[in-house]
């Protein structure tokens, strides 16, 4: 049994904890994990680098620097290969 002390102690870690890392505690308890936000941020992002890298390899191929033009669009790809992964990866799956 713990002292009146150390049950203060106790509680007063676990809120520190709670403040700290609210996704483990949800884990440990075995509630449901709250996404982070940061995934649309990083989706749109990934939109807008893939058209910017898109349209410079089109400028890149129309003023004749082919080979550039060429990692351009590799690198575009990339990313939006990227981009389709995550995607599907945060669909639930019909099965």
């Amino acid at each position: 049994m713990l002292s009146r002390e150390d049950s203060r102690r106790l509680a007063e870690l676990e809120r520190q904890l709670r403040r700290e890392d609210p996704e483990f505690c949800a884990r440990m308890s075995g509630g449901p994990v709250a996404r982070p936000a940061a995934r649309r941020g990083a989706t749109l992002s990934l939109v807008l680098t893939a058209i910017v890298i898109w349209t410079a390899a089109i400028i890149l191929a129309v003023l004749g620097w082919w080979i550039a033009a060429v990692i351009a669009a590799l690198c575009a790809t990339t990313v939006a290969s990227t981009l389709t992964f995550r995607l599907l990866r945060r669909r639930p799956d019909p099965t």
